[in-house]
């Protein structure tokens, strides 16, 4: 079965949620999900592959092609990886401001640096520490939390930026630390695991 998914001009998290609409009906079979934008093919093809599915992107004029097979149609069977819980946190943080708390920015500022030494050193790390909205301005280059921030990623904690909020700030290509993610896959973290937002 082939089914083609058109995304194009569909506003982050929606060609996400096109082209898993599109996989649940399927057993096997091929999906090509059509997009206008690197964000949104990113965002697919981490779907994809994140639901074993081979995915190949064709890149024509300003259009990305995604092709997605499902099943035994793409060969491979692949084996269900787990890790031990000791091997790292089960929780998440949702960052949804560049300092801490409400009131003086400048002490925000200061609390946001030591809360982020603070959670280099405590173990265990988070599973994942989500950006979204000025919390985005974490990530990107001149960011007072940048060497903490790429610790973490160093010793295996998922760093993942909102890129609707990146666009938003005009901020995408300053990002100098870890993934551009989407509300689909952020509700997904802090729905499965435990979150705590700031």
């Amino acid at each position: 079965m082939s089914i083609n998914v058109d995304a194009r001009g569909l506003n982050c998290p929606q060609p996400v949620i096109a082209t898993k609409k599109a996989l649940d009906t399927i057993a096997e079979g091929v999906i090509t999900t059509i997009v206008d934008n690197a964000v949104s093919k990113e965002n697919v093809v981490k779907f994809a592959k994140a639901n074993s599915c081979d995915v190949t992107v064709a890149e024509k004029g300003d259009h990305f092609y995604i092709t997605i097979t499902k099943g035994a149609a793409n060969g491979l069977s692949l084996p269900v990886v787990t890790f031990p819980e000791d091997l790292g946190g089960t929780h998440v943080f949702l960052i949804t401001q560049n300092t801490f708390g409400h009131g003086s920015s400048e002490l925000g500022t200061i609390l946001i640096k030591s809360f982020f030494f603070t959670m280099v050193e405590k173990e265990p790390l988070p599973k994942t520490v989500l950006f979204a909205n000025s919390g985005v301005k974490l990530t990107v280059e001149g960011s007072p939390v940048l060497d903490h921030l790429q610790a973490l990623a160093a010793r295996g904690v998922e760093i993942l930026s909102c890129g609707t909020c990146l666009d938003y700030y005009q901020l995408k290509e300053q990002l100098a630390v870890g993934g551009i993610t989407n509300m689909y896959t952020i509700m997904d973290e802090i729905t499965a695991h435990k979150a705590v937002t700031l």
